[in-house]
This record gives structure tokens, sequence and C-alpha cells, in this order.
């Protein structure tokens, strides 16, 4: 009996260490199966995708996969996927040149899914080309500056401000009060300047005649076909044909594409919905 006993202890050892540990072995299998790479990435992907979504106030996660993608010798070609309805300047500026020093190296195509509008056009300006669905929203080159006033709630609720400032426009923007029409002055000559700005990067970098701004710009909401004619986009398509353009553009016969990491794309999708939930209640310099 002993004998048995020491013949079968390895495998009843076995067997007991799973029934003790089969919790921590099934989680830990379950972790492996949702970050583990997929067959597909034993091949070297070829074409990329990045995805715009939500309202743009920071634009570092965007800009990092932008540089990494161009730094990757494997990848010949970027879709740029857009559905945002713009944002902050800054940040959509911070995209835009990066997607310039991609184009440099490798051919971007800019597809947008659903509203391609304001600061995420302007993101999007210097693709080698601008694909649209046709049901989607183009445009709203323009730009806008709210504030609130809440002078009469406060003194409905018996709140007044105080305020120690040097300079004279330290309190442009106040919400405590209406403003002054020198206050109004400075902003309108911000707000006007930055409109400027951004009227001819597109002019630019679309080949368009600022002169005729009212046209393309002057915060217009146009239509697939109506931002074509107008000459804000190339293509009228679905996502489909803008992957094909890209392979072709990229001269690739046989497209492979790279697989955003699981958790990465948890993070990003995170960090969309919160940046579309802040856009909602921060008010700032915006491109609308």
């Amino acid at each position: 009996m002993d004998g048995i006993k020491q013949f079968f202890s390895p495998f009843l050892a076995v067997m007991k260490f799973i029934q003790n540990h089969f919790k921590a072995m099934l989680f830990l299998l379950l972790l492996f199966l949702i970050f583990s790479p997929s067959g597909a990435e034993l091949v070297p992907a070829n074409l990329a995708k990045v995805n715009l979504e939500g309202v743009i106030i920071d634009a570092t996660a965007v800009v990092d996969q932008l540089e990494k993608l161009r730094k990757n010798k494997n990848i010949k070609g970027v879709l740029f996927v857009i559905n945002s309805p713009g944002g902050a300047v800054s940040p959509s500026i911070e995209i835009m040149e990066a997607i310039k020093r991609l184009k440099e190296s490798k051919p971007v195509i800019a597809y947008a899914a659903g509203t391609i509008a304001s600061g995420s056009y302007y993101a999007s300006i210097y693709a080698n080309e601008i694909y649209a669905n046709p049901g989607s929203m183009v445009g709203s080159i323009g730009v806008i500056m709210q504030g609130s006033n809440f002078e009469e709630l406060a003194q409905k609720i018996g709140v007044s401000a105080q305020t120690v400032k040097a300079g004279k426009y330290k309190e442009v923007g106040t919400a405590t009060r209406a403003w002054t029409d020198y206050e109004t002055a400075e902003l309108e000559k911000v707000v006007n300047d930055t409109y400027a700005l951004f009227v001819n990067d597109v002019a630019l970098a679309r080949n368009l005649d600022p002169a005729k701004h009212t046209q393309f710009a002057d915060a217009h909401i146009f239509t697939a076909s109506q931002a074509k004619a107008v000459g804000l986009i190339d293509t009228i398509g679905v996502g489909y044909d803008a992957e094909n353009a890209l392979a072709s553009l990229a001269k690739v016969k046989e497209p492979v594409w790279l697989e955003e990491d699981r958790f990465e794309s948890f993070i990003h999708q995170i960090s969309g919905e919160t940046a579309s939930l802040l856009g909602t209640y921060l008010s700032n310099l915006t491109l609308k």
C-alpha cells in the first residue's frame, strides 16, 4: 500500500495543488486571454489606426500614438479615424503638427466616421487625403469664447465678489458681472486672431483661398457632399473605402492592421469619455 501511495504521490500532489489554487489559476488564465497578443500579431503589422473621439482637451495620448507609429518602420501607413466635435486650440494644433510630421515618412488618410468639426478638422488638415462618411458632419471652422454672468443670482442669495487686481485687463472673462466694452474688445482681439490662424492653416493645407473664408469657414456646418464641394474633404466613402485607399497609397498588397493593446484601448476609451464630460462643463477658448 505504501508503495502504491509513493508511486502516485506526484500525481496526487499536482491534483492537490490545482484544487487549492484553482481560483488563482482561473484568474491568471483570464488575464492571459485578455491581454495576450492575437494570432494576427504573429505577422508584423503594416498599417495602423489612430482614433480621435470626443472633445479635445489633451493631445498627449494621440500625439504619443502618432509618434510611435512614425518611428515604427514596419508601419507603412496610418488611418486617422475621427468622431469629434473639436475642442481646445492648443491640443488640436499639437495633433495637426504630429500628423504633419508623420506624413513626411508615410501616408496618412483621415476618415470622418461621424463628426469632423472645428478642432478635430484642424487636427486632420495635413493628412494626404480626407475621407468622410456620407452621413458625417464637417467644418464648423470658427472660434468661440464663452462665459457666464452670475451677478443677478449672487445678489438674490446675498453673495458679492471681492477682487484685488493689478492690470487693467486682469478681470477679463469674470463671471461676477457683465463684461465692460474694453474687456469684450480684448477678448474679441484674441478670438479674431485665433480665427485668422485657423483659416490660414486650413487654406494652406487644403490649397484654398483664405480671402474666400466665408465659403469654407465662417463656422459653416457642412454635410459630406457640401464639404467636398468647398474643398474641405477629398472623397465621400465609408471606413472600408478609406482602409483600401490607405493600403493602395502605402503600396501594401496584404494589409495587416496593428491591433491596439486591449488595456490601452480601454484607457483611451475612458479618457475620451472623461474628456467629453469635462468639455460639457468647462468653458474656454475653443474651436467651433
